[in-house]
């Protein structure tokens, strides 16, 4: 058994839920998570959780508060090395890991690295730094700007193993792979079908106006989870208190999803034969280049929340047959890939140098 201090990103429930899902899975190793906010919630029922600050991203009327997101971030940045990365460097020193993982976490990696500790990065955004993409224009400016924070803020570490539902090529001077999503266990375990609704879902952001676009375009009923309201209904729109169990019956059954650009949801979708569509948010080039993806591989429809209208929705549901038969052919569940690969890396202290890759690549 090896002793394993793992750092989560705090926003929204996806880390936390990767994270989750790999110590459940790896449970001969011991596990003690660094996280904040969200993350704990979900993680400390189950593990150990030491605080630590979270570099989290503000978000205001459907996209990022770039103004916010530096301000909430530069006094932590400011004190890093005399206080954050200290006392990290100080769990280490109590916890004795063998190795460190994150998971789009600032200040874990640091402390090994100074403590000479092996990191491996297991996220889905290092898809944006380690990996070749063919970009429209009008991500070109977004995608360098924004791409910063991967590349220099949550900087890859000495080994990457990138989650991710499309494959474009890793880029040579990286020690990276692309595996499938890993899916949670309440996940595979269900039994898809279709019900005629939809599940429609926002994390976090809201766009109230989404109410008003669903109950113009569609008769079908739309389950709303992460509005401002949990309860109610207001025409074909019920609103949900947020629930793993219910909402994830309500995937089970649904025809289609709408959402913002988050990876998590979108790969569950997917393995689920749901097609997607989705509304990134703005300044969000992570969620942009999901949302491309997931329209270069005909798996849905990518649309700007601004500029939705009723013609959009009927135009992604008369191509529904078109991306069930190309999701079909998907693959949406590395589980046991990324299992075997991280438990290789905790025991040795690397990934295996020699990476054949079988998916085809995207876009």
């Amino acid at each position: 058994m090896a002793r394993v201090l793992y750092g989560i990103h705090g926003t929204g429930h996806g880390h936390a839920m990767r994270g989750l899902t790999v110590a459940r899975r790896l449970a001969g190793h011991d596990f003690l998570f660094a996280a904040s906010d969200d993350a704990v919630g979900v993680l400390e029922p189950e593990f150990p959780v030491i605080p630590v600050p979270n570099l989290g991203t503000v978000f205001k009327n459907y996209r990022v508060d770039m103004r916010a997101t530096i301000a909430r971030a530069l006094p932590l940045l400011l004190t890093r090395k005399e206080r954050h990365i200290r006392r990290v460097l100080r769990v280490i020193e109590e916890f004795r890991p063998d190795v460190c993982m994150t998971d789009l976490e600032y200040f874990v990696p640091r402390a090994a690295e100074r403590a000479g500790l092996p990191c491996l990065t297991l996220d889905h955004q290092h898809v944006i730094t380690c990996c070749r993409h063919n970009l429209p224009p009008d991500m070109w400016l977004d995608a360098f700007v924004q791409g910063l924070t991967p590349r220099w803020l949550f900087r890859p570490t000495s080994d990457n193993l990138i989650i991710s539902f499309y494959a474009p090529p890793v880029l040579p001077r990286y020690r990276a792979r692309v595996a499938p999503p890993i899916l949670r266990e309440s996940v595979l375990a269900l039994s898809p079908c279709d019900d005629g609704h939809i599940v429609v879902y926002q994390s976090n952001a809201t766009h109230d106006n989404l109410v008003e676009f669903l109950q113009k375009s569609t008769e079908r009923p739309a389950y709303a989870f992460g509005f401002h309201r949990s309860r109610g209904r207001e025409g074909n729109v019920m609103f949900m208190e947020k629930s793993e169990d219910g909402f994830l019956r309500l995937l089970e059954g649904c025809a289609y999803v709408i959402q913002g650009g988050s990876h998590t949801l979108m790969s569950e979708a997917l393995y689920l034969g749901k097609p997607v569509l989705s509304l990134p948010l703005g300044g969000m080039v992570e969620q942009r280049f999901n949302a491309l993806y997931l329209e270069r591989l005909n798996y849905g429809m990518r649309a700007d929340m601004a500029g939705l209208t009723p013609e959009a929705l009927k135009i992604f549901e008369s191509r529904l047959p078109v991306y069930r038969a190309a999701i079909a052919g998907g693959d949406f569940c590395g589980n046991e890939s990324v299992f075997g690969l991280t438990d290789t890396f905790i025991r040795s202290g690397a990934l295996p140098v020699e990476i054949r890759e079988t998916r085809k690549p995207a876009g």
